[in-house]
């Protein structure tokens, strides 16, 4: 369910945010909606289970990246 909430900015703040809304083909509604939504998934829960996944997280035995084939090879092969 989605909440109304109110919020005061500079005048400033508030042309910026008009215009990136435009430049968005958005409401400055949805654009802060979506600004405030990023900043949740960086912190709280979701960044406490990503740290927990990367100290989880091993190398594959076996698997090096490095010698995987470059882009222009990989075509060549087709």
């Amino acid at each position: 369910m989605l909440k109304n909430i109110t919020i005061t900015v500079s005048e400033e703040t508030a042309l910026w945010a008009r215009q990136r809304a435009a430049e968005e083909n958005t409401s400055v509604s949805k654009l802060v909606g979506r600004m405030l939504e990023e900043a949740k998934l960086r912190t709280g829960a979701y960044q406490r289970a990503y740290e927990d996944w990367k100290k989880l997280a091993k190398p594959i035995p076996g698997f090096d990246a490095s010698k995987r084939l470059r882009r222009d090879k990989l075509y060549e092969r087709r």
